[in-house]
């Protein structure tokens, strides 16, 4: 029964209702603060846990003291620091020289190199659907400019002088992966292990194209 003039205690643990005359040293009992991480919750001052938060709460305070209005001062965590971020300069020296990027695969060191999908454009009138596209924009290719080929297979670098119809060795894919299997369709030859795939001889030759559709 709650005492007439009574205060509910704030610490941690305790939740019980006190005067001061009967608030001796040693009727609390409380802990310090709770620690949440993966599902798990934690009392700091005693190491004692549970995933089940009631069962949690239920844990009896392994401190004593005196009950108190006062509500106690949490310790925040600190957020974790954010990952360092790769110069644009770095990042494009280290997709030159990985045979994954060099060839548009996914890399897991150097990021996805895969281009980002194109909008679907809904259906609409001849007028409006000519008004919305725009003119291609002609690029300027120097014909000395060393450059790398990016058909799958290929990655080697050219100068589009010396460019020709045969000049490149490439897999026109698509590439399979499925059930641990990796392979190509173009050229019908599968094995397990990614490195082996990598080395499937080029089953095609063509022009080298540092920007593939």
């Amino acid at each position: 029964m709650e005492k007439v003039g009574a205060v509910r205690c704030q610490r941690i643990g305790c939740d019980a209702f006190f005067t001061e005359e009967d608030n001796a040293d040693g009727s609390c009992r409380y802990h310090d603060s709770p620690i949440f991480h993966d599902g798990m919750k934690e009392w700091s001052c005693c190491k004692q846990r549970s995933h089940d938060f009631s069962l949690f709460l239920a844990i009896p305070g392994c401190k004593t003291g005196k009950h108190t209005t006062e509500k106690p001062v949490l310790n925040k965590q600190s957020p974790s620091p954010p990952k360092p971020i790769a110069p644009v300069s770095q990042t494009k020296k280290n997709n030159d020289t990985c045979s994954r990027c060099r060839q548009g695969f996914f890399c897991s060191d150097h990021g996805s190199q895969t281009k980002p999908s194109k909008p679907v454009m809904l259906p609409n009138s001849k007028d409006d659907s000519e008004k919305d596209i725009p003119a291609p924009v002609k690029k300027k290719i120097d014909l000395n400019e060393i450059q790398t080929c990016r058909n799958k297979g290929c990655g080697k670098t050219f100068k589009e002088k010396d460019n020709h119809e045969t000049a490149c060795e490439y897999h026109p894919g698509p590439p399979v992966f499925h059930d641990r299997i990796r392979g190509w369709k173009c050229c019908d030859i599968h094995v397990k292990e990614f490195d082996e795939f990598m080395n499937i001889p080029p089953c095609t030759k063509g022009w080298h194209n540092a920007d593939p559709a």
